[in-house]
């Protein structure tokens, strides 16, 4: 048995690992995107590393599209097999892919209305509307904590990673020449104590691990101050100096935790009296799916429901759904809140509100989660004096703030808790994936002294023995 690592290696975007069996069985966890990697990122996006028509099945560990985000291109390819996930997830994919698929088919056509003019050959989209109502055809449902039958020989379950709603970690009991192999792939670990939902659970004993390392090297502050943060940065970015306050948040999770945090300051009576609105047709359907999942929830959200039906809508909330309405936004002076994908700002139209904000002083740049260093939000976040948005550099005026505890990626001490339930001397070897190299290289020594004696940390298209 081997594993090939085609994506977020050394790297936090395009999750792609590979495992063939002796049978010649091949099965693929995750499909992402690659996002925020510069020039490179096309052809990234472009070359699997594999050839899609001969993998068998794919697993997704959950629908963000750095994990799920190149399946419609694999079927454009050839792929025919079953992907496995859980309800919520395929939910969450069908609305995020037909998104991408759109976006997808508009850059070609851009591109391709400039390649005319210049008499060159047209460029084709990663993949469209079609490939991605085809690749939610191929959608089999697995339930948390159950053994499911893939084949004789494999057998998978989910448990609950609690990343965002339906994320799980995958686990994989393989028998190959009357031995039983277990690997777990961790997919996207979660916050223990996360605002809306379950903590990450415990899993079987594995002799192989792939686990993520976003924040391998990071510990969150602790949860409570958030709603606190948001109202002062709100109260005094919009009502003492009347400007405007640009949330950068990805559409499924990130916006969901916004809103509910911004709620609970309305049932508290403390909330800002200012408009609030989020731009994303994408958010506005991310959130009916939450809503149409509430057993995802932990206790403490179960207990807001019993007094509040609508845990995602205040006073002054609006979802923007047309362009127009989007600009308009930048033409109105009033002070507001606009909550905008994409999180790390490199796409989408908060790149636009950022761009027609960041150079007014009265005016805040919020982020709220992971952004890739050269992503604009990464940018942003680290300091830059200076940015260039849409080809043009815009001097940084505006006030940025980073909130760090948002974030939906359990740090160190959660990913240790989360292995906590394995004892390290039967785990053969650790991989670390979905991180940034210096960082997965502390988070290692951290690992090796916890007891777990094999930890690599493979690079792109890297192939390991199991």
């Amino acid at each position: 048995m081997k594993i090939t690592f085609h994506g977020a290696a050394r790297n936090v975007t395009g999750s792609k690992h590979l495992i063939k069996l002796e049978s010649g069985t091949q099965i693929l966890l995750d499909c992402g995107l690659f996002q925020g990697m510069g020039e490179e990122t096309d052809g990234l996006n472009g070359h699997f590393g594999f050839r899609p028509d001969q993998v068998d099945y794919l697993i997704l560990s959950h629908a963000h599209i750095d994990h799920c985000g190149l399946i419609p291109r694999m079927v454009a390819e050839g792929f025919k097999g079953t992907i496995f996930s859980t309800a919520p997830t395929m939910d969450l994919a069908g609305i995020l892919l037909a998104d991408s698929a759109n976006i997808q088919m508009q850059d070609a056509e851009y591109e391709n209305e400039l390649l005319r003019r210049r008499g060159l050959p047209e460029v084709q989209s990663l993949y469209t509307d079609e490939d991605v109502l085809e690749a939610m055809r191929l959608f089999k449902i697995v339930e948390y904590n159950e053994d499911f039958e893939i084949d004789p020989r494999i057998t998978l379950r989910f448990t609950d990673a609690g990343h965002i709603l339906g994320s799980a970690a995958v686990h994989l009991t393989i028998l190959e020449e009357g031995k039983y192999t277990q690997l777990t792939f961790s997919g996207d670990v979660g916050r223990y104590g996360d605002m809306l939902l379950r903590s990450p659970q415990t899993f079987p004993q594995a002799d192989y691990i792939v686990l993520e390392s976003t924040y391998g090297d990071s510990l969150h502050k602790d949860l409570e101050p958030i709603e606190g943060q948001l109202k002062d940065i709100i109260q005094q970015t919009c009502l003492v100096k009347g400007g405007k306050v640009i949330i950068p948040a990805f559409s499924v999770g990130r916006t969901q935790e916004l809103l509910f945090a911004l709620n609970a300051l309305e049932l508290k009576g403390i909330l800002p009296d200012v408009p609030y609105y989020v731009d994303s047709p994408l958010a506005k359907k991310a959130t009916e799916v939450l809503k149409e999942h509430p057993d995802e929830y932990n206790r403490g959200v179960q207990e807001v429901l019993k007094k509040d039906d609508d845990i995602f809508h205040f006073k002054g909330l609006k979802f923007v759904e047309s362009v127009q309405e989007s600009k308009s936004l930048n033409d109105d002076p009033r002070p507001c809140v606009i909550i905008s994908s994409s999180g790390m700002a490199e796409a989408g139209r908060v790149k636009h509100h950022i761009r027609d904000n960041i150079g007014n002083e009265k005016n805040t740049i919020l982020m709220v989660g992971y952004c890739e260093p050269s992503s604009l939000g990464g940018r942003l976040s680290a300091g830059a004096k200076v940015v260039q948005i849409f080809g043009d550099e815009y001097d940084v005026r505006a006030d940025v703030f980073v909130i760090k505890s948002m974030s939906a990626h359990g740090d160190c001490e959660d990913l240790l808790k989360f292995l906590s339930c394995q004892d390290p001397a039967l785990v053969k070897k650790l991989f670390l994936v979905h991180g940034e190299y210096d960082v997965q290289e502390k988070f290692k020594q951290r690992l090796i002294e916890c007891g777990f004696g094999d930890v690599r940390i493979p690079g792109q298209h890297q192939m390991e023995e199991l």
